[in-house]
């Protein structure tokens, strides 16, 4: 009886880092033994207790590896289990993870902890993966098993590397939603995320009134990383330090760290340091043996944006409003590693020319998502540098023909409708989305009058539509949507298909099957291109010389007075894939985010003014009704002696249509 009172008693009531101090331990086969302490990773105290106090459903921490975090996971069970005894769920990225990692600590912390020791069941009751301590189960799973998942209501759910789970349990949906489900019987569940995040865009926003910088929230499609989308949901707490010098708060990352240029790993290790954004304040790892991290990390102090934070380091305003709380710490704060560690890890990675070790140690070392880098692609504000001074619409006068590319997705069609002119010059004239569903008739229809358009007297003389998405089930009826249309508009559209790498950047067969595979009367003509081809492109004209033929140009940006001007959107889209060399050798395009239509839609543009001639199309040349070029002043008295500059060289190379894959315009 005495046993079983004791067994059943709970301990004073505390935060789950004040129970570590009392009754944790580190055995001497640890890194740091003896006492535990929590504020080694201060960050880590406020998600700790923000599960505790229990008044989010959700708390989640993006974080990079060797944090803490499974320390703090430790407190937060062993503080439940001793002082508000409730049903627990932990849930690992794998079996083995579970069994062979994880499964050990927790033992470890059941037999130091003496409030705990005499609280368990041990003997038959006592299983690898469900402990009964204090009368109530900790149950230990991982994402793979679907049963486990579905099986008793939970107090409080903890999940660990969130992104490493499989995003579909075995058909039965999405691991992070069954576990939540776990906990519908409790007023007070709460389920804790920690993850090092993945792949996914990202950006910096920087607050006018605090002068932080902080994480800028993305479009859910551009994000990969489930901890990422799931932090971007709450209230987006970043980690921010006092400057040693200038005093002034700021929100460390990678890119606040200054690596030599060119430095092999020693080298970044030995001279890698950090620059206060604010400031310019050069902050080097433990000068003279004084540590700087541990001192910024005693003042440091979580901010959400819109909140600002005194000299004294007081957090002014109320965080984003959610219901789910949400945390972010840069891998620059751990105690465990320096900077110059995080460097040479990343350089070592970035000398491979490996994407999975780059990403490694972007996600690992820093805690931040990666997309893929590489390509020398300008920024999307760059883009709006090449507007010039004509409208939406508007034909500019060296323009002798149009063409239009459509990207097709399944709930609409991207176009781009560009003009072209001597020395391979375009202009952008239209671009814009036919939203509807694609495998019904409507949305079609749109695009039938899009092609029909009137743009100042010059129609469209080409469209090059991407059959590689099939909208619709296969066995639907009418057959497939693109080649059903090109069909019909044959002398106008085209279907077309791209490839990684071709002999020929373009080339045309004819099939004589509809999309169902059954033969037809009246046949199609299927284009097949050289996407890197077209792509690179589109690309190479982006930084095109200003005082040279050939410029690549969009119309003006919106004003007041004419509001449908270029759009962010459409500048983000063509900069959001990379031509980066593999390895292994040759060239890949890599997405850095996820939304690419109007980039797609161009080099279809392209392709189609490229089957047209537009190689071959002569300085001369000129639509009807267009205005000629000024001719070129008189030369004066004093300079008829003087010799004529020679004439500009003729042009070729495979970008600039020299012989390869030279085909039949109509134009030429």
């Amino acid at each position: 009886m005495l046993r079983a009172a004791l067994m059943l008693q709970p301990t004073l009531r505390t935060t789950p880092d004040a129970w570590a101090i009392d009754n944790r331990v580190y055995p001497t086969s640890a890194g740091k033994p003896g006492p535990r302490d929590p504020f080694l990773t201060p960050y880590m105290v406020p998600f700790g207790r923000a599960i505790a106090e229990r008044t989010h459903r959700r708390v989640v921490l993006a974080c990079s590896a060797q944090m803490g975090k499974s320390d703090t996971f430790l407190d937060v069970i062993g503080q439940r289990l001793d002082q508000a005894p409730a049903p627990i769920l932990y849930v690992g990225p794998s079996k083995q993870f579970v069994t062979e990692q994880f499964e050990p600590r927790i033992m470890g912390l059941l037999d130091q902890a003496p409030s705990l020791s005499r609280k368990v069941a041990r003997g038959k009751r006592m299983k690898q993966t469900r402990k009964l301590v204090a009368g109530v189960p900790l149950r230990l799973a991982h994402a793979g098993s679907p049963t486990a998942l579905k099986s008793d209501p939970f107090a409080l759910a903890l999940t660990d590397e969130a992104d490493d789970l499989v995003a579909n349990v075995k058909k039965q949906g999405d691991p992070i939603g069954l576990v939540d489900r776990r906990g519908d019987s409790y007023a007070d569940f709460v389920h804790a995320i920690v993850s090092t995040p993945s792949v996914g865009a990202k950006e910096v926003a920087r607050d006018p009134d605090s002068g932080l910088e902080f994480w800028a929230v993305q479009e859910p499609e551009d994000i990969d990383s489930k901890i990422w989308a799931l932090w971007q949901e709450g209230t987006r707490y970043h980690w921010a330090w006092p400057c040693p010098h200038c005093g002034e708060f700021f929100i460390p990352r990678f890119d606040c760290l200054e690596i030599p240029r060119n430095a092999d790993p020693a080298r970044a290790q030995r001279e890698t340091r950090m620059i206060c954004p604010r400031n310019g304040c050069v902050i080097d790892d433990d000068p003279n043996g004084h540590n700087l991290k541990a001192e910024m990390n005693a003042r440091g102090v979580y901010v959400s944006p819109g909140q600002s934070i005194d000299p004294e380091g007081n957090v002014i305003g109320a965080p984003v409003d959610s219901t789910t709380v949400s945390f972010w710490v840069s891998g620059l704060c751990s105690p465990f590693r320096t900077f110059g560690d995080r460097a040479k890890d990343y350089v070592t990675a970035l000398r491979s020319g490996n994407h999975n070790e780059i990403q490694a140690a972007m996600n690992g070392g820093f805690g931040e998502v990666w997309a893929p880098q590489g390509g020398d692609v300008p920024e999307w504000e760059e883009i709006k540098k090449l507007a010039l001074p004509y409208l939406r619409g508007d034909v500019p006068d060296p323009v002798v023909f149009l063409t239009c590319g459509v990207d097709v997705q399944k709930n609409r069609l991207v176009y781009v409708v560009r003009g072209w002119g001597a020395r391979q010059e375009s202009w952008l004239i239209d671009a814009g989305e036919v939203w509807g569903d694609t495998a019904l008739e409507d949305v079609w229809t749109d695009l039938t009058e899009l092609m029909s358009s009137d743009y100042a007297g010059t129609h469209i003389a080409r469209t090059f539509v991407d059959a590689g998405f099939r909208p619709g089930k296969k066995d639907e009826v009418p057959e497939h949507r693109v080649y059903e249309f090109c069909r019909r508009h044959a002398r106008q559209a085209f279907a077309t298909k791209g490839f990684e790498h071709r002999d020929k950047p373009l080339s045309v067969n004819r099939i004589d099957v509809t999309a169902r595979g059954k033969s037809t009367k009246y046949g199609l003509d299927l284009v097949r291109l050289d996407s890197d081809f077209m792509k690179s492109w589109v690309h190479q004209r982006l930084r095109w010389p200003v005082d040279q033929p050939g410029g690549w140009h969009v119309f003006a940006l919106p004003t007041d007075e004419h509001p449908d001007g270029l759009t962010d959107d459409y500048c983000r889209q063509i900069v959001s894939e990379a031509r980066v060399r593999k390895p292994s050798g040759g060239y890949q395009w890599v997405v850095k985010a996820r939304n690419n239509h109007f980039l797609d839609a161009e080099a279809l543009a392209f392709a189609a003014a490229y089957m047209l001639g537009l190689q071959r199309l002569p300085d001369s040349a000129r639509r009807p009704g267009a205005r000629a070029p000024a001719p070129a002043p008189e030369p004066k008295a004093s300079d008829a002696d003087q010799p004529k500059a020679p004439p500009p060289p003729k042009r070729s190379g495979w970008l600039d249509g020299g012989s390869r894959g030279r085909g039949r315009g109509f134009l030429g």
